[in-house]
C-alpha cells in the first residue's frame, strides 16, 4: 500500500483538511443566499452535522489510530484495513448529496458505520494492553455514535427535536475529548520544546477541568440554556482558565507549534465564558457556538495535525512562514465568527463571509504544505 495508508494520521488529516475547506466553501454562499443545494440533512443541518461528525471525527480518528499505537506499542489499522476505514468515512460524506436516489436508511447506515469501526480498531489494542487510563476514549467514541444516531432518528421520522440535541451532544463530547487530550499533550509538547520549562500540574485542577465539562454537558443536554447550565459553564471557564494559565510561558510565543495549541485551548475557555454570559442574558445564545467550533476545534485541530504530522514522519518540529500565516488566519476566522458579531451585529453577514474566507485559506494552506508530508514515507525509513 502507498505511504498514505502507513498510519492513521496520514489519510484522515489530509482528507479532513480538504473537507474543512469544502464544507465552508459550500455553506457560506448558501447561508448568504447566493445559491442552494439539496442534502439528506438539509442545508443548515448538513453544515453542522458534517463539521462535527465529518471533519472533527476524521481528525479524532487519525489522531487516535496514531496515538494508540504509541501508547500500547501494538499495531493499529494500516494498509487495507486503514483504507477500508477511510472508505467508510468517505461514503458517509458523499451519499447525503443524493437523497433522491439513495435511501435515507442507506445514508444513515453508511454515516453511522464509521464510529463503531473506529472504536473497534482502537479498542482491540487498548484492551490487550490493559492500561485503563486510555480506555476513556472508547465510551467517548460510543457517545459520539449515539449523538450521530439521534440526528438520523429524526431525519428517518422516528421522533422530532432529536437532531439538534444530537449535534450539540456531539459538540460537547468533542469539547470533553479536547479537554482530556489537551491536558495531556499541550504541557508535554511545551516541556519537550522549551528547555528548562517545567509546567506545574495541580491535581485538583487536573481533575476538575474534565469533570466540569462533563457536568456542563449533562445539564446542557437535559436542560439546555438553564440557569444551572450557565453556572456550570462559568465553573468550566474558571477551572480550565486556571489550567491554561498554569501552562503559560512567554517562551512559547517563539514556537508557532506551541502557541497555536495554547490559543486553541483558550478559545474553549472563551466559549464557556460566552455560554455563561448568554444564560445571564448578556448576549444572544446564537453567539455562543463558534468560539467553541471555529476557535477551539478549528485552531486546536490544525495545530495538532501540524505537530503530529511532523513528529510521526521524523521531520523537524518546525513550521515555515506559510503555516504561521495559516495559524493566524484561523484565529482571525474565530475572532470574526465567534466574537465580532456580538459587537457588530449589523455586519453579521459580512463577518460570516470574511471568516469563512479566512477559514478556507487556512485549511488550503495546510493541505498544500502537508500533502507531500502525508503522502511520502518517513524520512528516517522507519514504518509509519
Amino acid at each position: 500500500m502507498p505511504a498514505l495508508f502507513a498510519l492513521g494520521f496520514r489519510p484522515f488529516f489530509l482528507l479532513s483538511s480538504v473537507l474543512a475547506a469544502i464544507l465552508v466553501g459550500v455553506w457560506v454562499p448558501v447561508f448568504a443566499g447566493w445559491h442552494s443545494f439539496g442534502s439528506y440533512y438539509g442545508q443548515i443541518g448538513w453544515h453542522s452535522h458534517e463539521m462535527i461528525f465529518g471533519y472533527t471525527c476524521a481528525v479524532i480518528g487519525g489522531f487516535l489510530l496514531t496515538a494508540v499505537r504509541n501508547w500500547t506499542e501494538r499495531p493499529t489499522a494500516t494498509g487495507v484495513p486503514l483504507a477500508f476505514l477511510v472508505a467508510l468515512w468517505l461514503v458517509g460524506r458523499i451519499l447525503p448529496f443524493f437523497p433522491e436516489v439513495v435511501s435515507g436508511w442507506l445514508i444513515a447506515i453508511a454515516d453511522l458505520a464509521f464510529l463503531p469501526a473506529l472504536t473497534a480498531a482502537i479498542g482491540a489494542p487498548l484492551a490487550r494492553h490493559g492500561e485503563k487510563r486510555n480506555l476513556i476514549f472508547l465510551p467517548l467514541l460510543i457517545g459520539l455514535f449515539a449523538a450521530d444516531l439521534l440526528v438520523h432518528l429524526e431525519l428517518l421520522g422516528f421522533a422530532s427535536g432529536l437532531a439538534r440535541r444530537g449535534v450539540f451532544l456531539g459538540l460537547h463530547l468533542i469539547l470533553l475529548l479536547i479537554v482530556i487530550m489537551g491536558g495531556r499533550v499541550i504541557p508535554f509538547f511545551t516541556e519537550r520544546a522549551l528547555q528548562g520549562v517545567a509546567i506545574e500540574r495541580r491535581a485538583v485542577i487536573e481533575w476538575l477541568a474534565p469533570l466540569s465539562v462533563v457536568a456542563f454537558m449533562l445539564v446542557e443536554v437535559l436542560f439546555p440554556d438553564s440557569s444551572l447550565s450557565g453556572v456550570l459553564a462559568a465553573l468550566a471557564a474558571i477551572v480550565n482558565g486556571i489550567r491554561l494559565a498554569s501552562w503559560y510561558s512567554r517562551l512559547y510565543w517563539q514556537v508557532p507549534l506551541l502557541w497555536v495549541l495554547h490559543l486553541g485551548y483558550g478559545w474553549i475557555v472563551a466559549g464557556f465564558v460566552l455560554k455563561a454570559a448568554a444564560v445571564l442574558g448578556m448576549i444572544s445564545p446564537q453567539f455562543t457556538i463558534h468560539a467553541f467550533t471555529v476557535g477551539g476545534i478549528g485552531v486546536l485541530t490544525v495545530g495538532m495535525m501540524a505537530r503530529v504530522s511532523l513528529g510521526h514522519t521524523a521531520r523537524p518540529l518546525r513550521v515555515g512562514p506559510s503555516m504561521v500565516v495559516a495559524f493566524v488566519l484561523l484565529n482571525l476566522a474565530a475572532f470574526g465568527r465567534g466574537l465580532l458579531p456580538i459587537f457588530l451585529p449589523l455586519w453579521f453577514l459580512q463577518l460570516i463571509v470574511a471568516s469563512g474566507a479566512l477559514w478556507i485559506a487556512a485549511f488550503l494552506i495546510f493541505a498544500v504544505i502537508y500533502a507531500p508530508i502525508l503522502t511520502q514515507p518517513r524520512i528516517d525509513g522507519r514504518p509509519g
